[in-house]
Protein backbone atom coordinates (compact mmCIF):
# COMPACT_ATOMS: atom_id res chain seq x y z
CA UNK A 1 0.00 0.00 0.00
CA UNK A 2 1.24 3.49 -0.78
CA UNK A 3 2.33 5.48 2.24
CA UNK A 4 0.05 8.40 1.26
CA UNK A 5 -3.02 6.16 1.41
CA UNK A 6 -2.00 4.86 4.81
CA UNK A 7 -1.58 8.41 6.11
CA UNK A 8 -5.03 9.30 4.78
CA UNK A 9 -6.60 6.36 6.60
CA UNK A 10 -5.00 7.33 9.91
CA UNK A 11 -6.08 10.97 9.50
CA UNK A 12 -9.68 9.82 8.99
CA UNK A 13 -9.47 7.57 12.05
CA UNK A 14 -8.04 10.45 14.14
CA UNK A 15 -10.95 12.64 13.12
CA UNK A 16 -13.52 9.96 13.93
CA UNK A 17 -12.20 9.16 17.42
CA UNK A 18 -11.76 12.89 18.14
CA UNK A 19 -9.67 12.58 21.32
CA UNK A 20 -12.19 10.29 23.01
CA UNK A 21 -9.28 7.86 23.29
CA UNK A 22 -5.69 7.73 22.06
CA UNK A 23 -4.94 6.65 18.51
CA UNK A 24 -2.79 3.82 19.87
CA UNK A 25 -5.58 2.50 22.09
CA UNK A 26 -8.33 2.87 19.48
CA UNK A 27 -6.51 1.27 16.55
CA UNK A 28 -4.78 -1.23 18.81
CA UNK A 29 -8.12 -2.54 20.03
CA UNK A 30 -9.47 -2.90 16.49
CA UNK A 31 -6.34 -4.60 15.13
CA UNK A 32 -5.26 -6.43 18.32
CA UNK A 33 -1.90 -4.64 18.28
CA UNK A 34 0.24 -2.95 20.89
CA UNK A 35 0.70 0.82 20.86
CA UNK A 36 4.25 0.61 19.48
CA UNK A 37 3.01 -1.44 16.52
CA UNK A 38 0.18 1.02 15.89
CA UNK A 39 2.47 4.06 15.89
CA UNK A 40 4.96 2.35 13.55
CA UNK A 41 2.09 2.05 11.11
CA UNK A 42 1.00 5.62 11.82
CA UNK A 43 4.51 6.91 11.00
CA UNK A 44 4.63 4.77 7.86
CA UNK A 45 7.51 2.63 9.11
CA UNK A 46 5.32 -0.48 8.81
CA UNK A 47 2.66 -0.88 6.14
CA UNK A 48 -0.85 -2.00 7.00
CA UNK A 49 -1.70 -5.48 5.78
CA UNK A 50 -4.76 -6.06 3.64
CA UNK A 51 -6.40 -7.76 6.63
CA UNK A 52 -5.66 -4.77 8.88
CA UNK A 53 -6.89 -2.32 6.27
CA UNK A 54 -10.14 -4.24 5.87
CA UNK A 55 -10.75 -4.26 9.65
CA UNK A 56 -10.04 -0.53 10.04
CA UNK A 57 -12.26 0.45 7.12
CA UNK A 58 -15.12 -1.76 8.33
CA UNK A 59 -14.90 -0.51 11.93
CA UNK A 60 -14.70 3.20 11.06
CA UNK A 61 -16.96 3.13 7.96
CA UNK A 62 -14.17 4.21 5.62
CA UNK A 63 -14.63 3.71 1.88
CA UNK A 64 -11.63 1.83 0.46
CA UNK A 65 -12.79 2.64 -3.08
CA UNK A 66 -12.76 6.37 -2.33
CA UNK A 67 -9.25 6.19 -0.84
CA UNK A 68 -7.59 4.06 -3.51
CA UNK A 69 -9.21 5.97 -6.36
CA UNK A 70 -8.30 9.32 -4.79
CA UNK A 71 -6.61 11.85 -7.04
CA UNK A 72 -6.34 15.62 -6.94
CA UNK A 73 -9.71 15.81 -8.70
CA UNK A 74 -11.47 13.51 -6.21
CA UNK A 75 -12.41 14.36 -2.63
CA UNK A 76 -13.77 12.24 0.24
CA UNK A 77 -16.82 13.73 1.99
CA UNK A 78 -18.80 12.61 5.03
CA UNK A 79 -22.57 13.04 4.87
CA UNK A 80 -25.78 11.74 6.43
CA UNK A 81 -27.89 9.80 3.87
CA UNK A 82 -31.48 11.04 3.80
CA UNK A 83 -32.78 7.49 4.30
CA UNK A 84 -31.00 7.40 7.67
CA UNK A 85 -31.99 10.90 8.71
CA UNK A 86 -33.92 11.69 11.89
CA UNK A 87 -36.33 14.48 10.96
CA UNK A 88 -37.51 15.18 14.50
CA UNK A 89 -36.32 18.45 16.02
CA UNK A 90 -34.38 16.66 18.75
CA UNK A 91 -32.81 14.14 16.36
CA UNK A 92 -31.73 16.75 13.82
CA UNK A 93 -30.12 18.95 16.48
CA UNK A 94 -28.31 15.99 18.06
CA UNK A 95 -26.65 15.28 14.70
CA UNK A 96 -25.44 18.89 14.43
CA UNK A 97 -24.35 18.99 18.07
CA UNK A 98 -21.92 16.14 17.55
CA UNK A 99 -19.95 18.13 14.95
CA UNK A 100 -19.79 21.27 17.07
CA UNK A 101 -18.68 19.33 20.13
CA UNK A 102 -15.76 17.99 18.11
CA UNK A 103 -14.67 21.47 17.05
CA UNK A 104 -15.05 22.94 20.53
CA UNK A 105 -13.08 20.09 22.12
CA UNK A 106 -9.89 21.33 20.44
CA UNK A 107 -7.79 24.32 21.45
CA UNK A 108 -7.56 27.52 19.42
CA UNK A 109 -10.75 26.86 17.45
CA UNK A 110 -12.06 29.43 15.00
CA UNK A 111 -14.84 29.59 12.42
CA UNK A 112 -15.43 31.33 9.09
CA UNK A 113 -18.99 31.22 7.75
CA UNK A 114 -20.54 32.27 4.47
CA UNK A 115 -24.31 32.50 5.03
CA UNK A 116 -26.79 31.87 2.25
CA UNK A 117 -30.18 33.23 3.34
CA UNK A 118 -30.76 31.58 6.75
CA UNK A 119 -28.31 31.79 9.66
CA UNK A 120 -29.33 28.54 11.31
CA UNK A 121 -26.93 28.89 14.25
CA UNK A 122 -28.43 32.23 15.23
CA UNK A 123 -31.95 30.78 14.81
CA UNK A 124 -31.16 28.49 17.74
CA UNK A 125 -31.84 31.46 20.02
CA UNK A 126 -35.49 31.11 18.94
CA UNK A 127 -36.62 27.44 19.00
CA UNK A 128 -39.92 28.03 17.19
CA UNK A 129 -38.01 29.34 14.16
CA UNK A 130 -35.80 26.24 14.16
CA UNK A 131 -38.88 24.01 14.41
CA UNK A 132 -40.53 25.79 11.46
CA UNK A 133 -37.39 25.57 9.32
CA UNK A 134 -37.04 21.83 9.86
CA UNK A 135 -40.76 21.25 9.21
CA UNK A 136 -40.62 23.30 6.00
CA UNK A 137 -37.58 21.38 4.74
CA UNK A 138 -38.94 17.93 5.59
CA UNK A 139 -42.46 18.50 4.25
CA UNK A 140 -41.96 20.82 1.29
CA UNK A 141 -38.65 19.70 -0.21
CA UNK A 142 -38.18 16.13 0.98
CA UNK A 143 -41.84 15.02 1.06
CA UNK A 144 -41.29 13.13 4.33
CA UNK A 145 -44.33 10.93 4.90
CA UNK A 146 -44.75 11.79 8.60
CA UNK A 147 -45.20 15.47 7.74
CA UNK A 148 -47.74 15.08 4.95
CA UNK A 149 -51.42 15.93 5.42
CA UNK A 150 -50.75 17.74 8.70
CA UNK A 151 -50.71 21.51 9.08
CA UNK A 152 -48.03 22.94 11.35
CA UNK A 153 -49.46 23.51 14.81
CA UNK A 154 -48.49 26.18 17.30
CA UNK A 155 -47.25 24.15 20.25
CA UNK A 156 -44.63 24.50 22.93
CA UNK A 157 -41.11 23.33 22.09
CA UNK A 158 -40.15 20.98 24.90
CA UNK A 159 -36.88 21.16 26.81
CA UNK A 160 -35.88 17.71 25.54
CA UNK A 161 -36.40 18.85 21.94
CA UNK A 162 -34.30 21.99 22.21
CA UNK A 163 -31.56 20.88 24.66
CA UNK A 164 -29.22 19.78 21.83
CA UNK A 165 -29.82 23.19 20.24
CA UNK A 166 -28.64 24.98 23.38
CA UNK A 167 -25.51 22.79 23.33
CA UNK A 168 -24.79 23.85 19.74
CA UNK A 169 -25.48 27.49 20.55
CA UNK A 170 -23.17 27.52 23.59
CA UNK A 171 -20.40 25.93 21.52
CA UNK A 172 -20.95 28.35 18.62
CA UNK A 173 -20.85 31.54 20.69
CA UNK A 174 -17.71 30.40 22.50
CA UNK A 175 -15.72 29.99 19.26
CA UNK A 176 -14.47 33.20 17.57
CA UNK A 177 -16.13 33.54 14.18
CA UNK A 178 -15.87 35.64 11.06
CA UNK A 179 -19.11 35.67 9.07
CA UNK A 180 -20.25 36.84 5.67
CA UNK A 181 -23.81 38.09 5.07
CA UNK A 182 -25.39 39.13 1.77
CA UNK A 183 -28.47 41.11 0.60
CA UNK A 184 -30.68 37.96 0.72
CA UNK A 185 -29.98 37.41 4.42
CA UNK A 186 -33.16 35.93 5.98
CA UNK A 187 -35.34 37.16 3.10
CA UNK A 188 -35.90 33.65 1.79
CA UNK A 189 -36.84 32.52 5.28
CA UNK A 190 -39.40 35.34 5.43
CA UNK A 191 -40.85 34.17 2.11
CA UNK A 192 -41.12 30.61 3.45
CA UNK A 193 -43.31 31.78 6.34
CA UNK A 194 -45.43 33.83 3.94
CA UNK A 195 -45.73 30.85 1.58
CA UNK A 196 -47.02 28.59 4.36
CA UNK A 197 -49.56 31.24 5.38
CA UNK A 198 -50.84 31.61 1.80
CA UNK A 199 -50.93 27.84 1.32
CA UNK A 200 -52.98 27.45 4.53
CA UNK A 201 -50.37 25.13 6.03
CA UNK A 202 -50.55 26.63 9.52
CA UNK A 203 -53.30 25.14 11.69
CA UNK A 204 -53.66 28.59 13.24
CA UNK A 205 -52.91 31.23 10.56
CA UNK A 206 -51.86 33.73 13.25
CA UNK A 207 -48.88 31.47 13.99
CA UNK A 208 -47.26 33.12 10.96
CA UNK A 209 -47.34 36.45 12.83
CA UNK A 210 -45.83 34.79 15.89
CA UNK A 211 -42.95 33.44 13.77
CA UNK A 212 -42.34 36.79 12.06
CA UNK A 213 -42.25 38.52 15.47
CA UNK A 214 -39.61 36.04 16.59
CA UNK A 215 -37.70 36.60 13.35
CA UNK A 216 -37.65 40.35 14.03
CA UNK A 217 -36.29 39.61 17.50
CA UNK A 218 -33.65 37.32 15.98
CA UNK A 219 -32.55 40.03 13.53
CA UNK A 220 -32.36 42.59 16.34
CA UNK A 221 -30.26 40.20 18.40
CA UNK A 222 -27.82 39.64 15.54
CA UNK A 223 -27.61 43.41 15.06
CA UNK A 224 -26.74 43.88 18.74
CA UNK A 225 -24.00 41.25 18.51
CA UNK A 226 -22.58 42.84 15.37
CA UNK A 227 -22.58 46.29 16.99
CA UNK A 228 -20.35 45.19 19.88
CA UNK A 229 -18.42 42.48 18.02
CA UNK A 230 -19.31 39.72 20.49
CA UNK A 231 -21.65 36.73 20.40
CA UNK A 232 -24.01 35.97 23.25
CA UNK A 233 -27.26 34.09 23.85
CA UNK A 234 -30.46 36.12 23.62
CA UNK A 235 -31.68 37.62 26.92
CA UNK A 236 -28.21 37.27 28.48
CA UNK A 237 -25.45 39.80 28.95
CA UNK A 238 -22.51 39.90 26.51
CA UNK A 239 -19.21 38.70 27.99
CA UNK A 240 -16.46 41.10 29.03
CA UNK A 241 -13.97 39.17 26.90
CA UNK A 242 -13.96 36.36 24.35
CA UNK A 243 -16.75 35.31 21.96
CA UNK A 244 -15.28 37.51 19.19
CA UNK A 245 -17.70 38.19 16.34
CA UNK A 246 -16.72 39.71 12.99
CA UNK A 247 -19.47 40.33 10.46
CA UNK A 248 -18.92 41.34 6.81
CA UNK A 249 -21.41 42.31 4.13
CA UNK A 250 -21.08 41.01 0.59
CA UNK A 251 -22.94 43.39 -1.76
CA UNK A 252 -23.56 40.62 -4.29
CA UNK A 253 -24.61 37.08 -3.33
CA UNK A 254 -23.00 34.28 -1.34
CA UNK A 255 -23.00 30.77 -2.74
CA UNK A 256 -24.09 27.87 -0.57
CA UNK A 257 -23.77 28.19 3.18
CA UNK A 258 -20.31 26.96 4.12
CA UNK A 259 -18.36 26.74 7.36
CA UNK A 260 -14.60 26.59 7.58
CA UNK A 261 -13.19 25.52 10.92
CA UNK A 262 -9.63 25.47 12.16
CA UNK A 263 -8.26 24.16 15.44
CA UNK A 264 -4.76 23.60 16.72
CA UNK A 265 -4.76 20.19 15.04
CA UNK A 266 -7.44 20.09 12.34
CA UNK A 267 -9.16 22.11 9.66
CA UNK A 268 -12.08 21.31 7.42
CA UNK A 269 -15.21 22.48 5.63
CA UNK A 270 -18.91 21.87 6.22
CA UNK A 271 -21.20 22.80 3.33
CA UNK A 272 -24.97 22.90 2.93
CA UNK A 273 -26.29 19.90 1.02
CA UNK A 274 -29.92 19.12 0.12
CA UNK A 275 -31.05 22.39 1.74
CA UNK A 276 -30.43 21.59 5.44
CA UNK A 277 -28.18 18.55 5.33
CA UNK A 278 -24.39 19.00 5.30
CA UNK A 279 -21.34 17.41 3.75
CA UNK A 280 -17.95 17.55 5.42
CA UNK A 281 -14.34 17.11 4.31
CA UNK A 282 -10.85 17.51 5.69
CA UNK A 283 -9.17 16.96 2.30
CA UNK A 284 -6.18 19.31 2.40
CA UNK A 285 -6.29 20.33 -1.26
CA UNK A 286 -10.02 20.98 -1.27
CA UNK A 287 -9.88 22.87 2.03
CA UNK A 288 -7.02 25.05 0.76
CA UNK A 289 -8.86 25.89 -2.49
CA UNK A 290 -12.14 26.63 -0.69
CA UNK A 291 -10.44 28.76 1.95
CA UNK A 292 -8.72 30.76 -0.78
CA UNK A 293 -12.09 31.56 -2.38
CA UNK A 294 -13.65 32.37 1.00
CA UNK A 295 -10.76 34.70 1.86
CA UNK A 296 -11.33 36.56 -1.43
CA UNK A 297 -15.03 36.94 -0.65
CA UNK A 298 -14.22 38.52 2.69
CA UNK A 299 -11.57 40.74 1.11
CA UNK A 300 -14.19 42.13 -1.31
CA UNK A 301 -16.76 42.77 1.43
CA UNK A 302 -17.33 45.51 4.01
CA UNK A 303 -16.90 44.91 7.72
CA UNK A 304 -20.07 45.94 9.59
CA UNK A 305 -19.30 44.68 13.10
CA UNK A 306 -17.89 47.14 15.63
CA UNK A 307 -17.35 49.74 12.89
CA UNK A 308 -19.22 51.14 9.88
CA UNK A 309 -22.36 51.93 11.90
CA UNK A 310 -24.13 53.62 8.99
CA UNK A 311 -23.85 50.62 6.65
CA UNK A 312 -24.69 48.18 9.46
CA UNK A 313 -27.83 50.06 10.48
CA UNK A 314 -28.93 50.44 6.85
CA UNK A 315 -28.50 46.71 6.21
CA UNK A 316 -30.56 45.65 9.21
CA UNK A 317 -33.18 48.38 8.64
CA UNK A 318 -33.88 47.11 5.12
CA UNK A 319 -34.15 43.56 6.41
CA UNK A 320 -36.55 44.55 9.20
CA UNK A 321 -38.64 46.50 6.67
CA UNK A 322 -38.96 43.39 4.50
CA UNK A 323 -40.13 41.30 7.47
CA UNK A 324 -42.58 43.97 8.66
CA UNK A 325 -44.03 44.24 5.15
CA UNK A 326 -44.76 40.49 5.15
CA UNK A 327 -46.28 40.83 8.60
CA UNK A 328 -48.60 43.66 7.47
CA UNK A 329 -49.71 41.62 4.47
CA UNK A 330 -50.71 38.74 6.73
CA UNK A 331 -52.45 41.05 9.21
CA UNK A 332 -54.57 42.56 6.43
CA UNK A 333 -55.61 39.13 5.14
CA UNK A 334 -56.54 37.97 8.64
CA UNK A 335 -58.67 41.08 9.13
CA UNK A 336 -60.52 40.35 5.87
CA UNK A 337 -61.18 36.76 6.95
Amino acid sequence: MQKDHQATIFEIVKHKINKTESLGDAVGEVLSLGQDAVYRRYRGETLLTIYELEKLCAHYSISMDAIFESRDSKVIFDFQPLDNFDYTLEGYLKTLAAGFKQIKSHKDSKLMLSINNTHFLQLLNFPHLVRFKLYFWARTYLNVKEYQGKPLTHQKVTEAQITPGWEILRAYISIPSKELFDPEFFRGFTREILYYFNARLFEDPSYALFLLDHLLQCVEHIKQQAAIGKKFIVKTEPPASGNEYEVYLNDTLNGITSTYYKTGEHEGFYMAHNIMNTIHTTDKGYVADSLNVLDRQFANSSKISGVNEKERNNFFHKLETTIKKAKRQIELELMED
